[in-house]
């Protein structure tokens, strides 16, 4: 006796799958105040996505290069996994800046005395002068932003919230 073959909604593509699917009554999602969020949330993040790394472009810096020169400025240099865990750059992408920034001459590699495995960057000199020039001149451009926006104690209980709703979020998906 052939195997019985079961077709469930989650083996099918999913416009195949809602035709399996039993058939719900969606809820007034317009009036979820959680969902409500989703998109000036989202809108909020490309709008200030988009100033910020125009104004990072215009440094002649790709948001990644200036990720890694912020995180290493006032440092005494970070290994690569330090680097990875503290920066927004994914480690797939680390190497190619990295690479592109000892071509600036703006970081340089070196091996940890106490682990040869081990390479920690630093800024170089022009890298630093490029860290205090270009964190200035950001910090400076996007603070108007803020400030137009919220007071202080708006700024800490954004933050406060911000933190949270990324912490559940990433709790949800581990």
């Amino acid at each position: 006796m052939p195997a019985k073959t079961y077709v469930t909604p989650s083996s099918l593509d999913p416009m195949a799958a809602a035709e399996y699917a039993p058939s719900m009554e969606l809820p007034h999602l317009k009036d979820d105040p959680h969902l409500k969020l989703v998109r000036p949330l989202v809108e909020a993040y490309q709008a200030f996505w988009l100033a910020d790394s125009r104004h990072i472009r215009s440094m002649r810096l790709t948001t990644s290069q200036f990720d890694v020169i912020v995180t290493l400025g006032d440092t005494d240099g970070m290994t690569c996994s330090e680097l990875s865990a503290a920066t927004l750059v994914t480690k797939g992408t680390l190497t190619g800046v990295l690479d592109r920034l000892v071509a600036k001459g703006l970081i340089r590699r070196e091996s940890v005395d106490s682990d040869r495995r081990q390479i920690r960057i630093q800024l170089t000199e022009k890298g630093d002068a490029v860290f205090r020039k270009s964190f200035a001149a950001h910090i400076t451009f996007l603070k108007p932003f803020f400030e137009r926006a919220l007071s202080p104690q708006e700024v800490d209980d954004a933050r406060r919230l911000l933190l949270r709703l990324r912490d559940s979020f990433k709790q949800g998906t581990s």
